[in-house]
């Protein structure tokens, strides 16, 4: 994206409440949950099943799902290597906000490749970016494919589809990985939230 000539005559505002005090008054540390993977490989059931845990857990959450910002906010963009980049740029800084905000973010995304999910790390902040890739073999997602989408992509009626006409680049380092072709959706949640207990993200 160009950036705007007025862009030289803007200046970033300061506010009188700071991110830490929201942190505080929410009594969380706010960072981003940021899941990865095929599509079908079970991220949206996952995101779903673990704002419940962490709700029960006191914890304020939203969720960043791919369909609903691509039905909203980024639905201008294509599915070009171009138009995913610009896609995970805005939800990455849309995550950015919450998080000053004082909330938990947890995003489902494919964010198929690892320079655009870099780039997201690099908004948020590495140290608020938490990497989950969830792993299902291509083969389990085609036999799942909920939404026929695989199956029009087999046919030649859906470009750029990940995992098909598009690449998927895996995580090299994330945070965790889910196996959810061997693992039920409780199984996820409850090694997701323990991995964010151990790592001091969310209290006991």
């Amino acid at each position: 994206m160009t950036n705007s000539p007025l862009n030289k005559n803007l200046s970033t505002e300061s506010f009188l409440i700071t991110r830490q005090q929201k942190e505080a008054i929410n009594k969380q540390k706010a960072f981003v949950i940021w899941l990865t993977g095929l599509s079908g490989s079970g991220k949206s059931t996952i995101a779903r099943n673990l704002e419940v845990s962490l709700f029960n857990m006191g914890v304020h959450t939203l969720i960043l799902d791919g369909d609903n910002t691509r039905m909203s906010i980024n639905r201008d963009l294509d599915f070009s290597a171009t138009g995913r980049q610009e896609n995970i740029r805005r939800v990455a800084e849309i995550a950015k906000l919450l998080n000053d905000a004082g909330v938990v973010v947890i995003t489902a995304f494919i964010s198929p490749y690892i320079a655009d999910r870099s780039m997201a790390k690099t908004i948020i902040g590495e140290e608020c970016f938490v990497e989950v890739f969830v792993d299902s073999p291509l083969k389990v997602c085609i036999e799942r494919d909920a939404k026929g989408l695989y199956k029009k992509a087999i046919n030649g009626e859906l470009k750029d589809f990940t995992g098909i006409s598009s690449p998927y680049e895996k995580p090299v380092n994330p945070k965790i990985t889910l196996l959810t072709a061997n693992e039920s959706i409780g199984e996820s949640v409850n090694r997701l939230v323990n991995c964010l207990k151990y790592s001091q993200f969310v209290k006991e």
